[in-house]
């Protein structure tokens, strides 16, 4: 696999874990009104710094 298609995979991989974890906090708030931890916040806030990097990196 090529350079470019893995980084591919990679941000494919990684936006497809952001967004279940957004559709999960997502839930959590508007169904059973429960605010995420700050800890899911930061944690999710890395995994997006991540990906950016991923995005930007050459």
């Amino acid at each position: 696999m090529t350079d470019i298609k893995q980084k591919k995979e990679n941000v494919k991989k990684h936006l497809k874990d952001l967004r279940q974890n957004l559709k999960k906090m997502h839930l959590e708030v508007t169904e059973e009104l429960i605010l995420p931890k700050p800890s899911d916040v930061k944690d999710l806030m890395n995994k997006m710094d991540r990906l950016l990097k991923l995005i930007e990196s050459k």
